[in-house]
């Protein structure tokens, strides 16, 4: 009997999260105007720092603006943005961003060679777990695991977002995992990789 409340718990905690994730897009779309002026208005940034938030997952987007908003993840302009921001604004602006059409990307021939290897198997040798294992072989993510869609993302926005879990400047991935694994990366398997991610097509 314990055991079926505990579980009963836990799916109505979850069913709450999600529900309370769910956003309107069309709401969304009213709300981005501020957004646009660095990512786009269909979530397309033109500018390689700032990532492109088309047709990334609704719960992932939601996470980030709220932990920006909480202080978990920290950057001077985006905690400034979202500050003002309800937990409904967040969840109505990731569904319509999540509901938009990504860009292509192109990789750099030469650095794409080093990345397709570290980002389909990792590097044994340093203890680097294969990207793929987390952002699928395609770069399109786990929307139920929170892992983002990394297909397509510019590769100067990917380098810095890795070099902040080096660091430990960014530290809101769950379990500590992405700072774990940009631990082991050189300055040069960064790069590759973040090439390689930005030609990939989901």
């Amino acid at each position: 009997m314990n055991k079926w409340l505990v579980s009963a718990s836990i799916v109505l905690v979850l069913t709450a999260s999600a529900a309370q994730a769910a956003g309107d897009a069309a709401a969304g779309k009213g709300k981005s105007a501020t957004c646009a002026a660095c990512h786009g208005a269909d979530g397309n940034s033109v500018n390689p720092i700032w990532p492109k938030l088309a047709g990334q997952h609704p719960d992932y987007l939601y996470k980030q603006i709220m932990d920006f908003k909480a202080g978990a993840r920290s950057d001077p302009s985006m905690t400034a943005m979202a500050a003002p921001l309800s937990e409904q604004d967040a969840a109505d602006l990731a569904a319509y961003f999540a509901g938009q059409t990504k860009s292509a990307g192109a990789a750099d021939p030469q650095q794409a060679k080093l990345g397709e290897k570290l980002y389909r198997a990792g590097n044994p040798a340093t203890g680097v777990a294969a990207c793929a294992a987390c952002h699928g072989p395609a770069g399109g993510g786990n929307a139920a695991a929170k892992f983002p869609a990394v297909a397509g993302q510019h590769a100067a926005y990917v380098e810095k977002a890795l070099k902040d879990f080096r660091s430990a400047g960014r530290a809101n991935d769950m379990n500590n995992m992405m700072r774990g694994v940009a631990a082991a990366l050189s300055d040069q398997e960064i790069a590759a990789v973040a090439q390689y991610v930005q030609g990939l097509h989901d």
